[in-house]
């Protein structure tokens, strides 16, 4: 073989190989897959502090925890792929997704989802009970309540959905600690209320996909006039719960506070404005970057306690 055929077969296998990990990155959606393995850790970092536990006592616990947790929540989106892929068909926003492309037999699918959630299940049993637990009720929130039941259905489908990003904090607690606490409590309701008007602006930007996919989201049924004020009060929800946390900080306190006024401010102004979209794109970023400060906070702030 000759050099230049070598490094044509290279070149091929780089290129098969880049873009077999784009489609695993596209079935589990992995913006998403971080989005909610990063408040497990953040919590577990926390909890550390709390239990006065030392990180080099639970290492492993830490690395099964890392592991299993990104696997159960990777098998739900996979879960999630495999039965919506009549609608991604018809969704701009999907059509990369390796099960619209047909990169992945239905049936590959299938089984990546059976693998990833039974491995990291096991996997997180080496944890805690408590964690295993919550994981599960996640995951079944997701694959079972959300996407087999109310998506196609209900447009109260957005509040089931939220039950189960909303569990991470409660895993990541309970890998140390028993999660009866009022810091990984708060912050499971704080991360539910978040998450609704972030899917309520992503039902608003992708309004013309998800109606012609006929998914009941709010935005759809209702319309944007009626989903702007839902949005208004779920983020006006947020406001007193902060102070249910003064016991990481004042600082903690105060910046999550003044997030949840201007989300707030934007909210309500929105509802005045005619430029839904560009609402809609405001809320989404904004709740990006509310989340990345509070959880980013909570990772940070135990370093100077």
């Amino acid at each position: 073989m000759s050099y230049s055929t070598e490094y044509e077969v290279e070149k091929e296998n780089t290129k098969s190989f880049k873009g077999f990990m784009t489609d695993v990155k596209n079935l589990t959606k992995g913006k998403v897959l971080f989005a909610n393995v990063f408040p497990i850790i953040a919590t577990f970092w926390m909890a550390l502090f709390f239990a006065d536990v030392t990180f080099i006592e639970i290492w492993d616990k830490f690395i099964f925890m890392l592991i299993g947790g990104t696997l159960v929540v990777a098998g739900a989106l996979i879960f999630n792929n495999w039965y919506e892929v009549d609608l991604d068909e018809k969704m701009e926003r999907t059509q990369e997704r390796p099960t619209v492309t047909g990169n992945m037999r239905m049936s590959t699918v299938l089984m990546l989802g059976i693998l990833t959630t039974g491995i990291g299940h096991a996997i997180l049993f080496f944890t805690s009970l408590e964690a295993f637990a919550y994981a599960f009720i996640g995951w079944f929130t997701y694959v079972v309540l959300y996407t087999f039941w109310t998506k196609r259905r209900y447009t109260l489908n957005t509040v089931v959905g939220s039950i189960s990003g909303a569990v991470t904090p409660l895993i990541g607690w309970a890998v140390v600690a028993p999660a009866y606490h009022i810091v990984p409590i708060v912050l499971f309701i704080i991360l539910f209320l978040w998450q609704i008007p972030h899917t309520f602006a992503i039902a608003m930007r992708r309004h013309d996909d998800y109606k012609a996919a006929n998914v009941p989201m709010l935005p759809v049924v209702y319309g944007f006039d009626m989903t702007k004020r839902q949005n208004a009060v779920y983020v006006a929800c947020l406001l007193p719960l902060p102070f249910f946390l003064i016991s990481l900080g004042t600082t903690f306190v105060a910046i999550t506070t003044i997030l949840n006024i201007v989300w707030l401010y934007i909210s309500i102004r929105g509802i005045f404005k005619k430029d839904d979209i560009k609402y809609a794109n405001t809320v989404f970023y904004y709740s990006l970057l509310y989340l990345g400060v509070v959880f980013g906070m909570i990772m940070v702030l135990p370093i100077f306690a």
